[in-house]
């Protein structure tokens, strides 16, 4: 069977998604992820756009040790520059070169000709090749690029070096025949790749970016290129989870295997769904919370007998217990640090301290503590790490005239500092004391709530974006209560912006 590379570009045309912003911590964590789901190249950012995706392609450099790190440059020398700067330090460095080739882009966005098109992908091209072994070049909008010429710039950026050709539909304005025949037509009449790989690079505006991306695969391309949980600019990008369990439950059509750990996808699917703060709908494919709920007698009566009935994938294979037997408040520790492992968690001493810690005061609140809970608390303890500034304590009550009042308690290395503010409501009293307390005045963008789980005593997942000095910062916080998860996350961001103004 064939091997087929997955390039994920989360950090990058992921990011894209409207109100969507990594830090850099976030980013090399989710890349670390992406690197035991088993993904082969990461496109870590566009190192040229700005100061923090340089910091965040270099960071990821230096964090990955089997994965490739690739980052995305124009066909313009300061941005080739910027990104081996950047990659100096991966182990596998590779740069993703673009430049639109369909009459549209040609004429209104770059004011160029076709010829002057071509002169520039092999100068570029060229000079990439210099400093990157890998060198994959993308003609931007090619689905909407006339096929004679689509050839003539693919065979361009071949014969100056390129060994990756990636095929985007940019504005996923194609369809599964058409985009299959385009792979078809390139790789037949396309002369000396022998060495070279396409790849398809699909949105979603028609709701046809993984089946145009698997289409790809049966016209010829060995690398598919997508984000997780499909998001990305507008409608979003190609979700890789679907592509990966495609090949594997259809692997007697599609013939290929990857390298992906299929029992990871949950897992992975689950942070970026969390600090990207763009929640899952319960019907998504693979990973949605209904993906394998049965709620027809028929179907339960059928997979009761035989799983096989209605279940053309098992819950297990992407990472979701079969079963989630809950634990209490009179679990012991032994009980939990084996259902950690069995979750996959592999703690230090003091990691499983201060979790067993976190778990007890939990059940404490709840009946019971459920697989969810468990994962949503190690995500809370990684997301706080060890931030200059925490949550102390929180107090609320109500003024007059409908203000309420809010003292907030924060710790830090120095001691405890405590202050009051009010606001039109709980929680913006709150982010206005905390405003007091870290001498700051950000703008708040976003604000979302979501249940971790369900029933009246389900833990609260808070996300918040903040703007300060033209910069975005996201913030996640994850308690029992609504407004401790509010406090924490808006204290997370603050404490990026302390960070980023030191």
């Amino acid at each position: 069977m064939m091997k087929i590379q997955f390039f994920d570009t989360t950090l990058r045309d992921g990011e894209q998604t409207p109100g969507v912003n990594f830090n850099t911590k976030e980013k090399v964590r989710i890349a670390q992820q992406l690197e035991n789901w088993g993904i082969d190249a990461i496109e870590a950012g566009f190192p040229n756009s700005s100061i923090g995706d340089f910091e965040a392609v270099q960071a990821i450099a230096k964090a990955l040790k089997k994965t490739t790190v690739v980052g995305l440059a124009r066909c313009y020398k300061p941005d080739i520059d910027r990104a081996y700067e950047a990659l100096s330090v991966a182990k596998f460095p590779q740069l993703h070169l673009f430049l639109a080739t369909s009459d549209i882009h040609m004429e209104f966005k770059l004011k160029k000709t076709p010829e002057e098109v071509l002169a520039a992908i092999k100068e570029h091209v060229t000079y990439a090749k210099t400093k990157f072994e890998v060198v994959q070049f993308s003609p931007e909008d090619a689905t909407r690029t006339r096929r004679e010429f689509l050839l003539a710039a693919v065979q361009t950026a071949v014969d100056a070096g390129a060994t990756i050709i990636n095929v985007p539909d940019t504005v996923g304005y194609s369809n599964p025949t058409e985009y299959g025949a385009i792979f078809k037509y390139l790789i037949d009449n396309c002369q000396n790749i022998e060495n070279v790989i396409f790849s398809p690079h699909c949105h979603d505006d028609l709701g046809m970016a993984t089946a145009n991306s698997l289409a790809a695969i049966e016209n010829g391309a060995r690398r598919v290129e997508g984000t997780i949980n499909g998001i990305g600019e507008r409608a979003g990008n190609t979700a890789l989870e679907e592509v990966a369990l495609a090949l594997h439950v259809r692997k007697d059509f599609y013939q290929h295997e990857t390298n992906i750990v299929l029992a990871e996808t949950k897992r992975t699917s689950d942070l970026v769904s969390q600090l990207s703060g763009v929640s899952v709908p319960r019907n998504k494919a693979i990973i949605g919370a209904n993906a394998y709920a049965h709620e027809s007698g028929i179907h339960q009566d059928g997979v009761l007998k035989n799983p096989d009935t209605y279940e053309i994938i098992t819950p297990s294979l992407v990472g979701v217990a079969t079963n989630s037997l809950p634990l209490g408040k009179l679990s012991g520790r032994h009980a939990f640090t084996s259902r950690m492992e069995e979750l996959g968690y592999q703690l230090s001493d003091e990691e499983m301290n201060l979790a067993f810690k976190k778990f007890k005061a939990l059940a404490d609140k709840k009946k019971q503590v459920t697989e969810n809970d468990l994962h949503a608390l190690i995500a809370g303890q990684s997301s706080e790490g060890e931030e200059a500034y925490r949550l102390h304590g929180l107090q609320l009550q109500y003024v007059s005239d409908g203000k309420q009042g809010a003292i907030v308690s924060i710790e830090t290395a120095e001691g405890i500092f405590s202050d009051s503010a009010i606001g039109s409501g709980s929680v913006q009293a709150i982010y206005n004391t905390i405003d007091r307390l870290m001498e700051q005045s950000p703008k708040l963008n976003h604000f979302s709530i979501k249940s971790v789980t369900e029933g009246e005593d389900a833990q609260a997942e808070v996300h918040v974006t903040v703007e300060n000095d033209g910069r975005i910062y996201n913030g996640v916080g994850i308690d029992f209560d609504v407004l401790q998860a509010s406090a924490k996350a808006y204290i997370q961001a603050s404490n990026y912006i302390k960070e980023k103004g030191q």
